[in-house]
């Protein structure tokens, strides 16, 4: 089954196509289309989701890659970056480009960051699930070996180079799925307060992502230790600082109202 399923890519006329990016594609283009049905709810437009998708798509492609070829051991050429359908693109690299192009459009069209970050945060999270899929035809993002030969099965173990290995990329993909049905129950039972949902998704996607790092066969390492790890528990704590700031200005505000409304029934 797994022998069946594990091709690297597609012949259309002639045309080798890798199944990594066909997938990676998919994956994008499934975020984009979430976005236009429920970007109404933050006060945006399908118009403004289609521009913001350009801004954000082509920097998140390139900070995947950037990030990949800066911690990967291996000394690319500048021809061997350019082929990334070749594979090795990271998902936080992919997050800080796509953040990126975010910050850019809210600045040039005037938009509210807070309040499209959370449309993002939902698609974006979308986009990880079925891209990490493509880490399967890839031979990328898997587990540690697996010794136990009753654990040699698929999917909750697959083969690299004839090797078994536990198939971290599934368990993410997952884990990912979960996190996309809980945002967007929350976004659409009308989350108010703008950045809650982009602060769930720092802390829940962080959590996850951390948990499943420490099963990685592959991962990227800096000073020792593993980079992906390091940012997880950083984008965790950018969460919870961000809920605490949402809310104490919210409370601050109420506050604030209740105080004007006080004076002036004093006055």
């Amino acid at each position: 089954m797994e022998n069946l399923l594990h091709i690297k890519s597609i012949n259309i006329f002639g045309f080798e196509i890798a199944i990594y990016g066909i997938i990676v594609a998919v994956g994008m283009l499934a975020g984009v289309l979430v976005a236009t049905r429920i970007c109404k709810r933050r006060g945006f437009t399908s118009d403004d989701i289609i521009v913001l998708a350009l801004y954000c798509l082509p920097l998140a492609v390139i900070g995947a890659r950037l990030y990949y070829v800066l911690f990967s051991e291996h000394q690319y050429t500048f021809l061997e970056i350019l082929r990334v359908w070749e594979g090795g693109l990271a998902i936080y690299g992919g997050v800080i480009g796509g953040a990126v192009g975010v910050i850019l459009f809210c600045l040039i069209h005037k938009k509210n960051f807070l309040a499209i970050a959370d449309v993002a945060a939902v698609c974006l999270i979308l986009g990880q699930a079925i891209g990490r899929i493509a880490c399967y035809f890839g031979d990328c993002c898997y587990g540690i070996e697996i010794t136990n030969p009753n654990l040699m099965w698929f999917p909750l173990g697959t083969q690299i180079a004839g090797v078994w290995h536990y198939s971290t990329f599934f368990y993410e993909s997952f884990c990912n799925l979960i996190i996309f049905i809980v945002l967007l129950f929350l976004y659409l039972k009308k989350v108010k307060r703008k950045g809650i949902i982009m602060a769930l998704y720092f802390i829940m996607y962080g959590a996850i992502r951390c948990i499943i790092e420490t099963f990685r066969g592959d991962s990227l390492y800096l000073w020792g230790a593993k980079v992906s790890q390091m940012l997880s528990l950083l984008l965790m704590v950018a969460g919870i600082v961000l809920i605490i700031v949402i809310n104490t200005r919210k409370n601050n505000s109420k506050a604030a109202k209740v105080e004007n409304s006080e004076i002036s029934k004093n006055n």
